[in-house]
């Protein structure tokens, strides 16, 4: 699967460029321990960095990054991008712009009080036919002082996708470093989805059974039969 972004002409190398996620974990995560004691068990048990579901969620599809490093004080955001101005371009050269609060209106978590914030997204997408772009916060990661909301994006050759996010640490002081990701996109294909419910039958129970005793048994059974695709071990 073949991504192709593009930037204004002269900012190649200036700005940070969107990655895969795979093979771009989170420091936090590396070092997690594979195991810990639990007082409530009486024992030893995994952690989630040995859960698949968690870190492949982690390690889907491609994080975008903050393009330039982000002062916060005192509510204050200051930067210095130092991008040079393109003379038909009508892109900004800042990281970050702003939604008024009331186009958050009744948006649960909004504060009517508080501009939302925009992260730049200075790249075009040129995405597979047939394929669109889930767009979110990056997954599992809690400890970012903003929240990316979702969007999804149909096939946007030669437009800039920008990410709103509620700002949710207003305590927080300090750098958002240039390449902190903030988005992260999924390419999922918009099809109609039906659905089907039922009991299960015999043969269906039994399998189901025999699944649930492998896990028990071996908890790399999921890994070793189910899991496909590129992850972010």
């Amino acid at each position: 699967m073949k991504l192709q972004f593009r930037c204004l002409p002269g900012w190649k190398g200036r700005i940070p460029e969107p990655r895969p996620a795979t093979g771009n974990l989170p420091a936090w995560l590396k070092a997690m321990p594979r195991s810990a004691i639990s007082g409530i068990a009486g024992g030893e048990v995994r952690t989630v960095k040995q859960c698949p579901p968690f870190v492949d969620a982690m390690g889907a599809g491609v994080l975008f990054p903050l393009i330039a490093d982000l002062q916060v004080k005192d509510g204050v955001f200051e930067w210095d991008s130092g991008l040079p101005a393109h003379p038909l371009a009508r892109l900004t050269r800042s990281p970050i712009g702003l939604h008024l609060p009331e186009q958050l209106t009744g948006f649960p978590g909004a504060d009517p009080a508080s501009f939302a914030v925009k992260f730049t997204n200075p790249w075009t997408l040129q995405m597979p036919e047939g394929w669109s772009m889930l767009f979110s916060h990056p997954h599992n990661r809690p400890e970012l002082p903003f929240r990316t909301l979702t969007g999804l994006v149909d096939a946007f050759p030669a437009g800039f996708v920008h990410f709103p996010a509620l700002w949710t640490d207003p305590a927080f002081e300090g750098v958002v470093p240039a390449g902190t990701p903030v988005a992260q996109g999924v390419l999922v294909r918009r099809e109609a989805v039906t659905i089907s419910c039922g009991e299960m039958d015999d043969a269906e129970l039994a399998a189901s059974l025999d699944l649930q005793d492998a896990l028990d048994a071996d908890p790399g059974v999921y890994r070793k039969r189910f899991r496909t695709g590129p992850t972010g071990d």
